[in-house]
């Protein structure tokens, strides 16, 4: 069986989740070079400023996806959630995908 395919939500959700996740590697590296080796700020204070942003904009969007897409509430908190922890808003933006919850919905 096919997967539905995805919304235009859904795939706004998915490049947000990416990024998102990828600011959060930048900024752990930009931690292990200002903490571990003691190196250099430029990582935290530019990964910083950037992954601030794109939490901002993660939140936003999830909102945005659980009510277009019609996540039930248990799900959007999960999904918000998962901006909190690295990394983790890719396996839930795979989760998201696999279970077609990125795909609009129709009313039966």
């Amino acid at each position: 069986m096919a997967a539905a395919p995805i919304d235009r939500t859904g795939r706004l959700y998915a490049v947000v989740a990416f990024a998102e996740a990828a600011s959060w590697a930048g900024l752990l590296v930009g931690m292990f070079l200002k903490y571990v080796t003691q190196t250099t700020e430029v990582g935290v204070q530019v990964f910083g400023a950037i992954h601030g942003a794109l939490f901002i904009v993660y939140v936003a969007v999830t909102i945005f996806a659980a009510v277009r897409l019609r996540w039930s509430w248990k799900v959007a908190l999960v999904a918000l959630a998962a901006s909190v922890p690295p990394l983790t808003t890719v396996p839930m933006e795979m989760w998201l995908r696999r279970t077609g919850r990125l795909s609009a919905r129709t009313t039966p």
